[in-house]
């Protein structure tokens, strides 16, 4: 199905463990597109990918959002783009916050200034549930991020459109704590977890993947898409683990939060809900249309706001054991 008829396509970020999964995903659904290019600072996985995946679709572009001729010159003659690079470990981002903004707020102005300058039809920027409520420098900066991807929506030329997606904790990825897991596992070392009632969203990277894809097909200028994603807390993780791997009560080390972490994380809050509509797989988030000639006095409120409550990897439908491992057995084959 090639809905994207020779267009071109750009992935910022292109070697993480997103960007190469969407690339893998693009090729595989043969969408059409007539090129690919692959923006990231990281020469070394880019030769990787160029050889393992061997395609002369994939262009390489070497480069850092925070330069913004970079990602000019990468941008050129491009129709679509996903901007996926961030620095998006919490702690790191704890103790070096400046970087945070660097590469997750300034980066992402850099990407959209330049592609509102060579008319890129739409973009999409990939958020996190930490934008939600953040206490954490990483979802401070994302959600600045989020900010200020739709006050270019609303401000741009209007040739270029730019969305937003939100998803959670995506299994096994580079901010996954399930690779950690299972690396304790084969060396012997007992798990460790921070919290046994702390809940994370359960998001496979096929998931992930389908939500941008969602958004770029569908998506209308300044619009939010938020999976709807089951969760578990980490000590239903834990005994799935040790039933996949045949370690029946293997040891389990409480070692108490890190730095600016949730024990629950958001990807709705309640004030966004009541300006969302859903479907079966997703929530919509219209942008907020108003501009500085509002009301000095709200005359006003939304009592319905009220009634509601944000949506969190504790009240979505929890995985018991059983489907925890069905689901972790999928992206481990």
């Amino acid at each position: 199905m090639k809905i994207f008829n020779k267009s071109k396509i750009l992935i910022v970020g292109g070697t993480g463990s997103f960007g190469r999964a969407m690339v893998e995903k693009i090729l595989k659904l043969k969408l059409g597109f007539s090129e690919i290019r692959v923006f990231s600072r990281d020469e070394k996985k880019q030769d990787d990918m160029r050889k393992d995946l061997n395609n002369q679709k994939i262009k390489f572009y070497i480069g850092d959002v925070r330069d913004i001729s970079s990602i000019d010159n990468a941008t050129k003659d491009i129709d679509y783009i996903f901007q996926a690079a961030a620095l998006k470990q919490v702690p790191s981002c704890e103790f070096y916050p400046l970087e945070a903004v660097k590469t997750n707020i300034l980066g992402t102005h850099n990407l959209l200034e330049v592609a509102e300058k060579n008319n890129v039809k739409k973009v999409i920027c990939l958020s996190t549930d930490k934008a939600v409520y953040p206490i954490n420098a990483m979802g401070i900066s994302k959600a600045m991020m989020e900010k200020i991807a739709i006050s270019k929506s609303l401000l741009a030329n209007g040739k270029t459109k730019v969305c937003v997606t939100r998803y959670g904790n995506v299994m096994a990825s580079r901010g996954s704590v399930i690779p950690l897991l299972i690396s304790q596992i084969k060396q012997g070392k007992p798990m460790t977890i921070t919290d046994p009632l702390m809940t994370r969203y359960m998001m496979t990277m096929d998931e992930a993947i389908d939500l941008v894809l969602y958004a770029l097909k569908n998506g209308r200028n300044g619009q939010t898409f938020i999976q709807k994603t089951e969760g578990s807390n980490l000590i239903t993780l834990t005994k799935a683990l040790m039933e996949i791997f045949g370690k029946k009560n293997y040891p389990v080390k409480i070692i108490g939060s890190r730095h600016g972490e949730k024990k629950h994380e958001t990807l709705m809050s309640r004030e966004e809900k009541f300006n969302s509509h859903e479907n079966k797989k997703y929530f919509v988030l219209s942008p907020d249309l108003r501009d500085l000639n509002y009301d000095k006095y709200f005359t006003k409120g939304q009592k319905k706001i009220a009634t509601l409550t944000d949506y969190t990897s504790s009240n979505t439908n929890q995985l018991d054991v059983k489907s925890l491992v069905k689901k972790i057995s999928k992206i481990l084959n």
